[in-house]
């Protein structure tokens, strides 16, 4: 593959008629490193990263980025980028903290050149990307495994779809999650609704077990949570910028907040001081129950993430039309 050059992705051949595929580019930088960029009619992209299968970019119809990424990002192979959309498996070792990510983050992806049928939609834009596990992976992990992303950007919502298979000769069970770095405009003026009265273990205090009682989650100090058994949808509102994410989920039962706050920000060699100010991890996962598979099983989660205006009703946001009355 020849640097700088654009090569497109062929289209799928077990789509199905009457949907109509935008083409996707995967582009080789100087460096030797691939990336994939999706884009749609309406002006919405997406950009992928092979190294770890991370999304690093996802931006509206404006051309505003709505993914959170650190300027002081590490660019070295082996190291995760903190932002964007990255996968957490096999394990999440600190109930899916983005500090443990699983080591499936630091391994080369490859595009997927025989992926399963698309269902119909027009105007998308999709890449499908593969990780086999190899006889070094046996060493982090003793399991092998296909594990697979699909990626869709269409007019105003980005889709991950992860695939895991047993291609292994006995069961083997493991924790998922995918942690979305969202750009906010200021952290303190941020909620995030559709938490409320659920169980969540807290990190920061032994990781014990409590039960929001807060209307909404706002942030004043780190946090460092995942919610258990929570709802297929969350708002994340964003009241300076009057815009509300929407995130809606399946096969992903917990939620996990994370922001480090000053202090810990500071101390993060690959994380701006005032990174926290304008960021705010979420994850969709599976961690407290792990999921089991059998040989030859496999598991499929879904996360869509969309971006809308706030609807304000005597300043504040009415909760009802984001958690149930959007339709996309």
């Amino acid at each position: 593959m020849d640097e700088g050059k654009v090569h497109p992705i062929a289209s799928n051949s077990g789509e199905k008629l009457g949907a109509i595929a935008m083409p996707a580019n995967v582009i080789r930088d100087a460096d030797g490193s691939s990336r994939v960029i999706l884009s749609e009619p309406t002006g919405c992209t997406a950009e992928v990263l092979l190294h770890g299968g991370q999304i690093v970019s996802w931006k509206n119809e404006r051309r505003e980025e709505l993914l959170f990424l650190t300027n002081k990002a590490l660019w070295k192979a082996g190291k995760v980028i903190k932002g964007g959309i990255s996968i957490c498996f096999p394990q999440c070792i600190n109930f899916g903290s983005p500090e443990q990510p699983g080591f499936v983050r630091n391994r080369l992806w490859s595009v997927d050149d025989s992926p399963a049928p698309l269902p119909p939609a027009n105007s998308r834009s999709t890449v499908d990307l593969l990780l086999k596990s190899t006889d070094d992976d046996l060493k982090n992990w003793p399991h092998r495994f296909e594990l697979r992303l699909r990626i869709s950007v269409t007019a105003g919502k980005l889709t991950v779809i992860p695939r895991v298979r047993n291609v292994d000769s006995k069961p083997f069970s493991f924790a998922v999650a995918l942690c979305s770095y969202l750009s906010v405009s200021d952290i303190s003026e941020v909620r995030v609704e559709g938490l409320e009265t659920l169980d969540y273990f807290d990190n920061l205090l032994q990781r014990e077990r409590y039960t929001e009682q807060a209307d909404a989650i706002t942030f004043d100090g780190e946090v460092e949570r995942v919610y258990l058994s929570t709802p297929p949808k969350i708002a994340v509102i964003d009241h300076e910028k009057k815009r509300t994410y929407v995130l809606r989920k399946d096969g992903m039962p917990d939620a996990a907040l994370w922001n480090p706050w000053d202090k810990k920000a500071k101390a993060m060699p690959d994380f701006g001081d005032e990174d926290y100010r304008i960021s705010l991890c979420i994850d969709s996962s599976s961690i407290e129950t792990p999921i089991v598979l059998k040989p030859c099983e496999e598991w499929k989660g879904r996360q869509e993430l969309t971006a809308v205006s706030s609807s304000y009703c005597s300043g504040q946001l009415d909760p009802r039309k984001v958690l149930q009355g959007y339709q996309y």
